[in-house]
């Protein structure tokens, strides 16, 4: 008899152009070798140039997927993408309590999708009040780009100095990790993304690569992070396994449509990466629902 592989919940938005948002979590989460499972935050109009409409998920709705998946099915790991409002932020955090995830249970990885490609802010202020009010005290990892940082901070980070300062701010806030990423320090001729416990920093530096097609960046490195923690590994040997990944996704993207295309976790499929050993020997240690 087969044995279920770890399990994963994204709790998201879906991209009809299939390469951010829920459509990016999934195939991100199959090429890492685990099952996901999805609770619907959102509806989306959008192609490769942009986002054209929005249509959200009533908010006990959501909260209700995340229930009747984890009640059942049981997940190892879970993580949000686009949220939308916050009355689906206030739905969200007592049903992942219910369902003992995050505040120290299953961990719990927290992208705070809430600016666009461009910078420009896509959450209300009183939905980004309930991000760090209810949500990053929940987390385990918080995975903020630099616009995020500076919509939930008001930091603007120009440097690497600037990027452990606001670490440090988003750690104040209440999760345990934080992952400051750096694509957008456009200065710097590495892509250098920081790691913080509240005591020391850890650097992650990779390739900048000579690309427009990033689409579904942060959906993809915040998934396969979640799959690592899924699998049993650390929080510092989750986030170096999904900064491999995302490196090489990255160099794997390829054009679609007329505007940015999608990073891509194809090259998975040739090139099997080669994962920390912890991954094989923690495989589907929690959560059997």
């Amino acid at each position: 008899m087969n044995v279920a592989p770890p399990r994963v919940l994204t709790i998201a938005g879906s991209d009809s152009g299939g390469g951010a948002g829920i459509q990016a979590d999934l195939r991100t989460l199959f090429a890492c070798g685990v099952h996901g499972c999805t609770a619907l935050t959102a509806v989306t109009v959008q192609n490769s140039l942009g986002v054209t409409g929005v249509s959200e998920v009533p908010a006990d709705v959501v909260a209700a997927q995340i229930v009747s998946v984890a009640s059942d099915i049981g997940v190892q790991a879970a993580k949000t993408g686009m949220l939308a409002s916050a009355e689906i932020i206030e739905a969200v955090a007592p049903a992942l309590d219910r369902v003992g995830i995050g505040s120290g249970g299953v961990p719990f990885v927290v992208d705070p999708v809430s600016a666009s490609m461009h910078g420009n802010q896509l959450l209300a202020d009183n939905a980004l009040d309930a991000l760090r009010g209810l949500l990053f005290p929940r987390a385990t990892l918080v995975t903020p780009n630099l616009d995020e940082v500076r919509l939930i901070t008001g930091i603007t980070v120009k440097d690497r100095a600037d990027q452990r300062v606001a670490a440090e701010a988003l750690h104040a806030l209440g999760p345990e990790w934080v992952l400051v990423k750096g694509g957008h320090m456009w200065d710097d001729p590495e892509c250098l993304d920081l790691l913080y416990d509240g005591r020391s920093f850890v650097e992650l530096p990779g390739p900048r690569y000579d690309t427009e097609h990033t689409h579904g960046s942060g959906d993809t490195l915040a998934s396969s992070i979640s799959s690592a923690l899924a699998r049993g590994a650390s929080v510092p040997e989750a986030v170096r396994f999904g900064k491999e990944f995302i490196v090489r996704s990255v160099a794997a993207a390829y054009p679609l449509g007329a505007g940015s295309g999608p990073v891509s976790p194809f090259w998975s499929l040739e090139k099997p990466l080669d994962r920390p050993t912890v991954l094989d020997n923690r495989a589907d240690q929690r959560g059997q629902g």
